[in-house]
C-alpha cells in the first residue's frame, strides 16, 4: 500500500526575507465516475521576491496544473487541498470575488499556446487593455496609451499602430509578447510563464527569454516559470522543481541541481538532453515508458516501473524527503543508499 507522498522544503533558511508566495502541500485532486484521481500531490516550494524558479518535467507531470491552481483556474470537478500563501494570505480560503482581485492584479500569468489563449474576433489592443480597465478602471484613452507603452516594452514595433491588429495578423513571436504584455498590464508582483516559448523558433525563444529577465529585473517580479525545457530551465532559473507524476521529486538551487543531480529521474532528463549528455555518446540514452496515467498510478514511488536502479522498498511506499542543505531529493537510494531499507 502506498505511503504518504514526500513533503519537499522549500529553499528558505533563517534570518532570509519570508517569501512572495508558498505553496504548503498543494494538492488537486479530480472526481470522476471512476473514483478519485490525485492530479497533483503534496507540493510544496516557495517564490522570492525577483528570483526565478523553473518547474520542469516531461507532459503530463503536473506543472500547469499546478499554476493554474495558485490562481484557482481549475475545472468544476477538482479538489484543491493545501495552502497557497500569497503574504501570508492563503488564496483557497479567500471568496472568489476577492480572487478576482488577485488574477491579474497581484499574480500574472502567461499561457500557453497564444494562438488559442487570445481571443481571434478581438483586436490585440482590447485584449490587453481588458485587464487595466476592469483592475485599474483607466478610462478607454488611457487604456490605449497604456496598451501602446506595454506592447513596446515587450519589443513590438509601431505599438500604436498594432493596437487594432488581430491575432492571426501577428507571427507567433509577436503573439507571445502580446501575451506577456496581457500579464504584465496592471504590473503583478508574482509572474506565472507556462511554456512561454514553446513552438517558437531558437532565436525567438532567446528573444523572449531575455525579454522576460528584463522585465523581472525592472520590475522585480518573482517569476514561475513552467517548462519541458532544460537548456531553458539552467539559462533562467535560481531554484528548479523536478515534477514526475503529480510530485515534486527534487528541488533545490539551479546551479547545484544541474551540476549533481540526485534523484534517478532528474539524472535521466539531463542525460537525454542534448547538450547536457556527454559528447563522447553517439546516441542519447532514453527514459523507457512513460508518465503513466492518472488513473493507473502504480503503488510506491510512481517512477519505480522506469527506474534501472528501484528497490524493493521503491514498489511499496513513497519514500520521504532527504535534504542536505536547500537541495532536497524523494527517492529511496538517498534514505538507503547501501540498497536496503
Amino acid at each position: 500500500m502506498s505511503g504518504p507522498s514526500p513533503s519537499l522544503p522549500h529553499d528558505d533558511t533563517a534570518g532570509h526575507p519570508a517569501p512572495l508566495l508558498r505553496l504548503e502541500d498543494l494538492s488537486v485532486t479530480f472526481r470522476t465516475d471512476a473514483g478519485s484521481l490525485h492530479a497533483v500531490r503534496n507540493v510544496n516550494l516557495s517564490l522570492p521576491d525577483g528570483g526565478i524558479t523553473c518547474l520542469v518535467g516531461e507532459s503530463g507531470c503536473g506543472k500547469s496544473l499546478t499554476a493554474r491552481a495558485v490562481l484557482r483556474l481549475l475545472p468544476d470537478n477538482a479538489v484543491l487541498n493545501g495552502r497557497v500563501l500569497l503574504r501570508g494570505v492563503n488564496l483557497p480560503d479567500l471568496p472568489e470575488k476577492a480572487m478576482r482581485t488577485v488574477r491579474g492584479r497581484q499574480i500574472g500569468m502567461i499561457f500557453q499556446e497564444p494562438m488559442t489563449s487570445l481571443n481571434p474576433v478581438l483586436t490585440i489592443g482590447e485584449q490587453v487593455a481588458e485587464p487595466l480597465r476592469l483592475h485599474l478602471k483607466l478610462s478607454r484613452s488611457q487604456a490605449r496609451r497604456e496598451v501602446a507603452s506595454l506592447l513596446a516594452d515587450v519589443g513590438i514595433p509601431s505599438p500604436a499602430q498594432r493596437y487594432g491588429d488581430y491575432p492571426h495578423q501577428l507571427s507567433g513571436g509577436m503573439r507571445q509578447r502580446v501575451m506577456i504584455a496581457m500579464a504584465l498590464a496592471c504590473g503583478p508582483d508574482i509572474l506565472l510563464a507556462d511554456e512561454p516559448t514553446t513552438a517558437l523558433d531558437a532565436t525567438i525563444q532567446g528573444q523572449i527569454l531575455r525579454l522576460l529577465e528584463n522585465l523581472r529585473q525592472k520590475r522585480g517580479m518573482a517569476v514561475l516559470l513552467i517548462t519541458h525545457d532544460l537548456h531553458v530551465a539552467a539559462q533562467t532559473a535560481d531554484t528548479v522543481g523536478v515534477m514526475y507524476a503529480g510530485r515534486l521529486v527534487e528541488y533545490g538551487p539551479a546551479r547545484e541541481l544541474f551540476a549533481r543531480p540526485r534523484h534517478p529521474y532528474t539524472r535521466g532528463l539531463l542525460q537525454a538532453a542534448p547538450g547536457f549528455a556527454a559528447r563522447s555518446l553517439s546516441r542519447l540514452p532514453a527514459i523507457a515508458g512513460s508518465v503513466p496515467p492518472l488513473g493507473k498510478m502504480p503503488g510506491g514511488c510512481p517512477f519505480h516501473p522506469r527506474c534501472s536502479k528501484a528497490l524493493d522498498q521503491c514498489t511499496q511506499a513513497m519514500p520521504p524527503a532527504s535534504t542536505a542543505g536547500p537541495h532536497s531529493v524523494a527517492c529511496w537510494r538517498e534514505v538507503a543508499p547501501t540498497g536496503g531499507a
